[in-house]
């Protein structure tokens, strides 16, 4: 069993690098994605991901294993077709499901030669059985015979350098023992090991108690903090402190809030299917409860730092708008929403991040601003949110008239008393 050509539907943060990684193990990819935009920038090299350049983007599109288009029919002759496209929620915490909807809905009417079709999207436990399944089996097709689906769910740990693709261990899971059998086929040549396991929904209960329990102990880390500022306590200190100790301790640190696109939102999925069937789940209300909080906590703590009544006219210049380290990546972020806060309460805001050139807010462009000497002066603070590499740290603790840094970035410059720390 063996394959030779793979599509690859949503060509995002999870897609695109799939994409590339199989195009590199010599397999036709063909990339599917609705967005024009997308499809132009990849056809002029030009990369809209932080985690593949322009020169990898050239390269991709220039190794003849890969074509990017819009046209779901070019999917007919494919052996493997994997879904990568968003799982968002609204505004209540519900499930936003129609982007895998659609692309199962455009999707069924090729399949026609057998394919595997693999769900790697994070969603709720029942996702691939309940909504994909009925889709695809339209027309009278039978699940691990005339096609075969599965789920496994992507690992993708964007800006994370440490790890290439390929070692991330890789849990898989077949609708039937056929399906199984032939994702197994797909990955096992691709990735240093695969983890099967009996069901796409406990393939897809682990992704979300992945992500939850990250969810839930990055909020506890943040609620530490409140705490330790009662208290006088250096949190950062009290972290480095328990980090000593050799077992039984996981590594998270606070921050302005917690973003992107999998861990704020796929504890969601999981406290509304919680609630669908009866059950729940408390430490997720109560995390997101504490993570929706702070940014509130960063003005109130900002405010206080300033030693005023309000942070009308104050000039703040933010560091950092994605939603972690060295990724040009927006959703869910807490700078941005910290950034939105301040404009509504009449500060003066201006921003610098090198992953984001330009942002709109409130109906006005924003422009990321050199971090020169005489901008820095000019502010009343420098409001550190995210702590990109390569940040002239130096230069901005040297000429600001006040840090506040959420990060403990500036910290290995040493002491400064005009430098605040979450």
């Amino acid at each position: 069993m063996s394959f030779s050509s793979v599509g690859v539907i949503g060509l995002g943060y999870v897609g695109l690098p799939l994409a590339k990684l199989l195009a590199e193990r010599g397999l036709h990819v063909v990339g599917v994605d609705v967005d024009k935009a997308k499809i132009q920038h990849l056809y002029a090299g030009i990369s809209y991901i932080s985690d593949l350049d322009d020169a990898e983007i050239q390269q991709l599109m220039a190794c003849g294993y890969f074509e990017a288009t819009e046209d779901y029919s070019k999917l007919t002759d494919t052996d493997a077709i994997i879904i990568c496209v968003p799982t968002p929620v609204n505004d209540k915490g519900e499930p936003i499901l129609k982007y895998i909807q659609l692309a199962g809905q455009h999707l069924e009417p090729v399949l026609l030669n057998k394919q595997l079709v693999v769900l790697e999207s994070s969603t709720y436990p029942g996702t691939t059985e309940e909504v994909l399944l009925p889709i695809l089996q339209g027309n009278g097709k039978r699940v691990g015979e005339d096609f075969y689906l599965a789920y496994s769910p992507e690992r993708i740990n964007p800006g994370d350098k440490r790890f290439h693709l390929t070692e991330m261990p890789k849990i898989i899971s077949g609708v039937t023992k056929a399906c199984l059998e032939k994702i197994t086929a797909l990955y096992s040549p691709i990735y240093q090991k695969v983890v099967p396991v009996s069901s796409p929904r406990a393939a897809e209960m682990a992704k979300i108690t992945e992500n939850s329990q990250r969810f839930i102990n990055i909020s506890f880390v943040n609620e530490i903090v409140r705490f330790c500022e009662k208290m006088n306590i250096n949190v950062w200190e009290v972290i480095e402190a328990v980090n000593t100790k050799p077992y039984g301790n996981l590594y998270f640190y606070p921050g302005p809030g917690i973003g992107g696109h999998c861990i704020p939102v796929d504890p969601l999925y999981l406290q509304w299917k919680a609630r669908e069937i009866g059950s729940d789940v408390e430490f997720i209300t109560i995390a997101k409860k504490v993570n929706d909080s702070m940014p509130h906590y960063i003005l109130s703590r900002l405010t206080r730092l300033l030693d005023a009544s309000t942070l009308k006219d104050k000039s703040i210049l933010l560091v950092g708008v994605t939603y972690k380290k060295d990724v040009n990546d927006l959703r869910e972020s807490s700078a941005v929403h910290i950034m939105s806060l301040l404009i509504e309460q009449g500060a003066n805001v201006s921003y610098h991040d090198p992953f984001v050139p330009r942002l709109t807010l409130h109906g006005q462009q924003y422009d990321s601003v050199e971090l020169t000497s005489d901008i820095i002066s000019s502010v009343d603070c420098v409001l550190l949110l995210v702590d990109h590499s390569n940040l002239p740290l130096d230069v901005i603790v040297a000429n600001a008239k006040l840090v506040f840094d959420t990060k403990n970035a500036a910290s290995r410059l040493g002491a400064f008393d005009h430098v605040k720390y979450l």
